[in-house]
């Protein structure tokens, strides 16, 4: 069978929550529920870490963040499953963000054309990348975070604000069309392993205007946030809220309370983003089709982690609640897998990287962590998926309060350790779905304490032995 190309897209900090097709019909997105109609969409699909580097380098590697010593974002990232495929014969193009440090490292790529963040503030913020340097040419200065904080309205905002400069010039806007130039115009490549990243809907959350009207006149789904839910988070969450209310990261500033009206306004704009991203993926789809790359191709969707949007009264990441760890993931080959089929399953992203390099014939290193999923795209109704999945997230600029928080999860119920502390959470996932009762000190759930902290252990035992040969073999 001729090997198939490979087109992955990712989005950068989009909810498991944010596709009508999967559920959420209060989102506009025609494109993306034409692949789920067309495809083969995973229900629960996990990021192995809560933040954007470390999960990315996850996705991949292959191995766990602990066993990468990819933690953080800016920890030095150079080496991917993607060189195999380049070695394969595959053209390997990337379009948009990797997250990558250095950010022009090769990574197996033939070539790059790096956009990161909108708002680089620390790592790389003197770093031009190809929006950079369109915005130059065109004589624009891009908007960031100095700009927004001369805004009256700031200090309140929540990372929403309108984007003001042509619509074009947008990040995702500019990386949907580049990967839409990139397919119309290069001589097509056989077998093509195209990498395309959205910047949003990371924020600040700052779509064109007329995307957003939309949604401001909607009502939209926000998770009631209570005092007793608060009060039963962990000391480094409560911490992770004063900090996030006193240092704007990524222009996004949120008081320790906030009113409806600000996370609808934040939520809006959020949506409008992915909606704008829906829009390219359509041009994107419509120009492999036009230049034959359609007929054999496998078409992935997915983000690197999700957002909280004051939802558990917390901003962004960098938590272990199903809006972030949870992501949507769909994969469209028509006439390669049955159409419009769902896999309830647990998956680690991550487990995309075996099954890509068996898709393309190459060889997959045993030592892997993580596992294809084959099987469950050839026969979801059988496919079982893992016993649990895991997340970790170390101590940075931002999480300060603890030193490293690791989530075990099975299908009933979500623990997350914290290293060297007393307190953590555990949460009834059947009957407290939304996450808001933390049973970490209640004795009728200690069984489940005990489970899970057992699994985490073992967990962590068996990774050390099945990858102890990893640092010979990747330095």
């Amino acid at each position: 069978m001729q090997r198939p190309n490979i087109i992955f897209i990712i989005t950068d900090q989009q909810r498991y929550d944010t596709i009508a097709a999967l559920g959420s019909p209060h989102v506009h997105t025609p494109h993306l529920d034409r692949l789920v109609r067309e495809g083969v969409s995973f229900d629960q699909c996990h990021v192995s870490a809560a933040s954007c580097a470390a999960a990315r380098a996850s996705l991949f590697k292959g191995y766990y963040p602990h066993t990468t010593g990819i933690l953080k974002n800016a920890d030095r990232w150079r080496r991917s499953w993607i060189e195999r495929l380049n070695d394969a014969g595959y053209y390997c193009a990337n379009v948009g963000k990797m997250h990558t440090w250095p950010f022009l490292t090769e990574l197996g790529f033939h070539e790059r054309f790096v956009v990161e963040n909108k708002d680089r503030y620390l790592e790389g913020r003197y770093f031009f990348d190809e929006w950079d340097k369109a915005l130059r040419f065109r004589g624009l200065v891009k908007q960031q975070r100095e700009q927004y904080r001369k805004l009256p309205d700031y200090q309140s905002s929540l990372g929403a604000f309108d984007w003001e400069l042509p619509e074009d010039t947008h990040p995702d806007f500019f990386v949907g069309d580049m990967a839409k130039w990139w397919i119309e115009s290069t001589p097509k490549k056989d077998p093509l392993f195209l990498q395309i990243g959205f910047p949003g809907p990371h924020p600040p959350y700052d779509p064109v205007p007329r995307y957003a009207e939309r949604y401001l006149n909607q009502d939209l789904p926000l998770l009631p946030v209570t005092r007793e839910e608060l009060d039963g988070q962990p000391p480094a969450l409560q911490e992770l809220r004063v900090h996030n209310s006193q240092v704007d990261h990524d222009s996004v500033l949120m008081p320790l309370d906030v009113t409806p009206q600000q996370r609808q306004r934040q939520r809006a704009y959020y949506l409008a983003n992915v909606t704008m991203i829906d829009e390219k993926i359509g041009q994107i789809m419509a120009a492999l089709e036009a230049r034959g790359y359609a007929e054999n191709s496998i078409v992935i969707f997915t983000s690197d982690h999700g957002d909280c949007l004051t939802d558990h009264g917390q901003s962004q990441k960098w938590t272990m609640y199903e809006q972030i760890t949870r992501v949507p993931m769909i994969v469209w080959a028509p006439g390669r897998f049955d159409p419009g089929r769902r896999v309830a399953g647990l998956v680690q992203q991550m487990d995309l990287g075996p099954t890509i390099l068996e898709w393309a014939g190459v060889d997959v290193p045993p030592d892997l962590e993580a596992v294809s999923l084959a099987a469950a795209l050839e026969q979801p109704d059988s496919f079982h998926g893992r016993p649990f999945v895991y997340c970790e997230q170390v101590k940075d600029a931002v999480l300060t309060g603890c030193e490293f928080m690791t989530m075990v999860r099975d299908k009933t119920h979500k623990l997350v350790h914290f290293l060297d502390e007393p307190h953590g959470q555990l949460f009834d996932l059947v009957a407290d779905p939304d996450e808001r009762h933390n049973l970490w000190d209640a004795p009728s759930a200690a069984s489940h304490q005990r489970r899970l902290l057992d699994e985490l252990r073992e967990w962590r035992i068996r990774s050390g032995v099945h990858t102890k040969d990893w640092c010979r073999d990747h330095r």
